[in-house]
């Protein structure tokens, strides 16, 4: 039975009233007629998205692990390696770091870093640029790695290829340099006038990489001379830091210095990072600071940074502020899912500080989430 098309008096038909919203209230014969006159004069423009709101950034800022971003006379350094070698960026603006690449070093055809080179870190020390990074022999297992330091040509971090300054020590015979042990991720620290070397590694060296990773910590005599034996600061020992399934391993890595105020942490990644559980957790000074090297004279606290039900796996941290210095913010690394693995991409958010000092990170933001960018971004009044 065919519906009849009624109107109330006055009313008026609207063309998109027969393009495809209510066809059965009509006969076939008036809607034919109808769609063609009517329809004819109707044109359906796609609605453009909503703008971005201005001065906004949203999360990832893109693929990568191991994030590290240093600020230098206005400008943001962000350091990073793959199949190539390791890469300097430039840019003026912290949420987009990937600008102005210049490759400034490749690995050797041969010896113990020319393959596996693992998260690098750009320093500035006494006028000069270091690179601090891992590398070794393929795996898997990998059980062959080691620390080493990449020297600067001149005054500009990108410009390349840099010195190569060797494997550093990282073991129990400083007198001798024998028997070398496994370490990652070591960064630096100047305190004092005393530069200082933390790093993830093994107390002893083992046929498997499934072996618990600590924090040891050993003065420097110069930017690529471990000058004492290695001091064991941390373990994974709280219930925060055991391993999260049955596949997994208590490990402290990823550790960074950060200090404000007078106050000094070191903030490390524990969990694993293959895992969703990935995490940091802090080591806080005791203040006065005499002794760095005296595992007494720290505090752990944690987790201090984790990830939620929709972001997996947070860890391997840098600290940096923005433009104008009024800020201070975190670049670190999530998974892409929750599935194990190393797919993982790069993020940042503003931190604030604690009543007592301590950092307070937050909650990491999900994706897609928008964010104000940091403070004194160009073309940016906050």
């Amino acid at each position: 039975m065919a519906a009849t098309l009624r109107l109330r008096a006055g009313q008026r038909l609207q063309p998109e009233f027969f393009c495809g919203h209510h066809p059965a209230l009509m006969t076939v014969k008036t809607a034919l007629l109808l769609l063609l006159t009517a329809c004819a004069g109707v044109t359906r423009s796609p609605q453009p998205a909503p703008a971005p709101a201005p001065c906004t950034f949203t999360n990832p800022l893109g693929r990568g692990q191991d994030p590290w971003i240093v600020r230098h006379d206005g400008s943001y350094y962000f350091v990073e390696s793959d199949a190539v070698g390791i890469t300097v960026y430039k840019s003026a603006t912290l949420t987009d770091p990937k600008e102005n690449g210049m490759v400034v070093w490749r690995p050797p055809k041969k010896g113990w870093n020319h393959s596996n080179v693992w998260a690098p870190e750009l320093h500035f020390i006494d006028g000069k640029w270091f690179i601090y990074y891992a590398a070794g022999a393929s795996g898997p297992p990998y059980v062959h790695q080691h620390a080493g330091v990449l020297e600067a040509p001149t005054a500009d971090p990108q410009r390349g290829p840099y010195i190569d300054r060797g494997i550093l020590y990282t073991g129990d015979s400083i007198a001798t340099g024998r028997a070398n042990r496994w370490a990652i991720d070591l960064t630096v620290h100047t305190l004092g006038d005393r530069l200082f070397a933390v790093w993830s590694g093994w107390i002893d060296s083992a046929a498997t990489d499934r072996t618990p990773q600590h924090l040891f910590i050993a003065r420097m005599s110069s930017p690529w001379t471990i000058a004492t034996n290695r001091v064991k600061l941390s373990s994974p020992t709280e219930s925060w830091e055991q391993r999260s399934d049955a596949d997994g391993l208590a490990l402290q890595e990823g550790p960074e210095f950060l200090e404000h105020d007078g106050n000094l942490f070191i903030i490390y990644s524990t969990g694993e990072s293959w895992l969703p559980a990935y995490k940091l957790g802090a080591l806080r000074m005791k203040a006065p600071l005499t002794d760095p090297m005296n595992p007494d004279s720290i505090v752990k606290t944690g987790p201090v940074f984790a990830g939620t039900p929709t972001v997996f796996g947070v860890g391997h941290a840098s600290f940096t502020t923005s433009p104008d210095g009024a800020e201070d913010w975190i670049m670190y690394h999530a998974k892409v899912s929750a599935t194990p693995g190393w797919r993982r991409d790069i993020r940042a958010q503003r931190f604030t500080w604690n009543a007592d000092g301590t950092p307070a990170f937050g909650t990491p933001v999900d994706v897609g989430v928008r964010l104000r960018v940091p403070a004194g971004t160009a073309g940016c009044n906050q």
